[in-house]
């Protein structure tokens, strides 16, 4: 399948899990679309670029050292990203990567993910925090960022900063989570 037929196929993407979960295993059974996807997925003006974040999305939860391979091309472009329908799934591959990174069972992600992976992670994540985002990306952001500043020594602060300077003006599940996340930090 060429990136035009995968464009042509991503327009019949919808919301549905059932249809995100087909076509993330139509790319977990072709690997080679995987580099493909990507690039529809960093075609960030176009619409099927969201439809594309999205079975990206579904296809890292499904098998997430699928994605090893591009952890490059990912990371790279993850900061241009700019369509709200699109940095949702693209937030939360981050966090499934850092989750898996501080994860208690061996993985692959342990060994393949870089410093410079990490720190285009947390470089997002902190974007996302400071700009006007919805809470989804936000949440995602805060978790990967209260992982990786468990090892990354400036980052706590830097956190814990933004979520007491922004807690009065967000939503209650932007306090809800940025309380739980304040709890750990104060914990650790």
């Amino acid at each position: 399948m060429t990136t035009d037929q995968l464009y042509q196929e991503l327009n019949y993407v919808n919301h549905s899990r059932e249809n995100r979960l087909k076509y993330a295993n139509l790319v977990i059974d072709n690997p080679e679309l995987i580099s493909k996807l990507l690039d529809i997925l960093f075609m960030v003006d176009d619409k099927i670029s969201c439809r594309a974040a999205w079975v990206f999305e579904f296809m890292c939860g499904e098998n997430l050292e699928a994605a090893i391979p591009y952890l490059d091309k990912f990371t790279e472009n993850i900061h241009k990203v700019h369509q709200d329908s699109a940095v949702r799934p693209v937030a939360k591959v981050c966090e499934y990567l850092v989750t898996a990174l501080y994860s208690k069972t061996d993985n692959k992600i342990k060994t393949s993910l870089s410093l410079k992976h990490k720190e285009r992670i947390v470089e997002s994540c902190f974007d996302w925090m400071i700009n006007d985002e919805k809470i989804a990306p936000k949440a995602y952001a805060m978790n990967s960022l209260f992982l990786l500043g468990q090892d990354i020594d400036w980052i706590h602060p830097e956190l814990v900063t933004i979520l007491e300077r922004d807690f009065q003006m967000q939503s209650s599940g932007f306090k809800a989570r940025a309380r739980h996340i304040l709890k750990k930090i104060k914990a650790s």
